[in-house]
């Protein structure tokens, strides 16, 4: 295309010719081929995953996340043929508000428990903050687990906590049994620290542990009753430098704290602890008093009946999960829900009774 500005007439201007559009598509893709997983079979994925095969571990686990019906079969059949290879491992829970140095901590216990034993696994289970608005995650508890993240007997699994109450539900209690089939003795769930997740892991573990900070203000600040209660351990992480007066301060409001609550059921009383995830000052003591806890519940018999608890509430939690989604899916349920939906915005209906018509319809259509 001719430009006017460059001619003669017009002194000093000059505009350069124009390259002609280019494609938007790499026209040299076409030659690659595309990269296709390799699908497994059932007794593949079985097979694999009893070998302790950390790929094939990961891709069961991805069918356990997936939303797809085929996937969930399978992830199911899995499950159900590596469940006689479970229920050796132990179960801790690990909770804090964030920054507390969960990841940091977690990075020196695996170690510790890596370097103590030579036939020992480590699996971690993070489950990782989702945002509200696009459900995505970063996904980023492997970057600071630097050392636990290369080994070669660790295996670390962050999952997004969008879509399930508390960011954590069945699915992690199912990848639980799965990484027990493969070999793992210890495993680890951390929580996002905010929320009802507390709850959930609670029910999927042997020990729950409560990490706490010094030197914040009131250090039972913020920590419900419900949390404290649920604890079998309290541990005040940075107890180094000129913050170990502080953390030990901390200790003894947590214990002055603890002594206002009812022994739990367990029988065992929780104990506060100082140290330090980042220096590992203290770790002995901590993993020595999760060991000790774990002896003393297996010889009360309390381990056991806490093991067939939780079996049972997984139970109904997957009963009201499958509910609750046949419920949402039911054609007719969608469109009586839009109807309702649009009166009770205009104030036609109250939301009780759009929820009562609604719940009316669909129980009528599966009678």
């Amino acid at each position: 295309m001719d430009h006017i500005e460059n001619d003669d007439q017009f002194q000093g201007l000059r505009v350069n010719k124009g390259i002609s559009e280019q494609p938007t598509v790499n026209p040299y893709l076409n030659n690659f081929k595309r990269f296709k997983r390799k699908e497994y079979s059932v007794s593949e994925y079985v097979e694999g995953i009893l070998k302790g095969n950390i790929t094939i571990l990961g891709q069961a686990v991805t069918l356990i996340e997936s939303a797809k019906y085929e996937h969930q079969a399978i992830a199911q059949e899995v499950i159900e043929k590596c469940l006689p290879y479970t229920g050796k491992s132990v179960r801790v829970g690990i909770t804090g508000v964030p920054g507390a140095g969960k990841s940091t901590s977690i990075d020196s216990f695996g170690m510790h428990i890596l370097k103590g034993n030579e036939t020992s696994k480590v699996a971690v289970l993070a489950i990782d903050p989702s945002s509200e608005l696009t459900k995505g995650s970063i996904l980023g508890d492997k970057t600071r687990m630097e050392r636990l993240s290369i080994e070669k007997r660790a295996f670390i699994r962050p999952s997004p906590s969008a879509g399930s109450l508390g960011g954590v539900a069945r699915k992690t209690r199912e990848t639980i049994i799965l990484c027990e089939a493969a070999g793992f003795d210890k495993i680890i769930v951390e929580t996002v620290g905010v929320g009802q997740s507390e709850t959930a892991v609670h029910s999927m573990v042997d020990f729950f542990l409560l990490i706490q900070l010094a030197g914040t203000g009131d250090e039972l600040q913020g920590i419900k009753r419900g949390i404290m209660e649920m604890a079998d351990g309290i541990i005040i992480n940075k107890a180094d430098g000129n913050n170990i007066e502080k953390a030990r301060l901390a200790q003894s409001h947590f214990k002055n704290a603890l002594h206002l609550f009812p022994l739990p059921d367990s029988g065992w009383a929780p104990k506060v602890l100082t140290y330090s995830g980042y220096y590992e000052l203290g770790i002995d003591e901590v993993w020595n008093m999760i060991n000790e806890y774990i002896d003393f519940v297996k010889k009360n018999g309390y381990f056991d009946y806490r093991r067939n608890s939780q079996s049972r509430f997984w139970m109904y939690e997957t009963i009201n999960e499958r509910l609750k989604n046949n419920f949402y899916n039911d054609p007719v349920v969608q469109k009586e829900l839009k109807i309702c939906e649009e009166q009770v915005l205009n104030s036609q209906m109250s939301s009780f009774a759009a929820a009562n018509k609604v719940l009316d319809i669909y129980f009528k259509g599966h009678k």
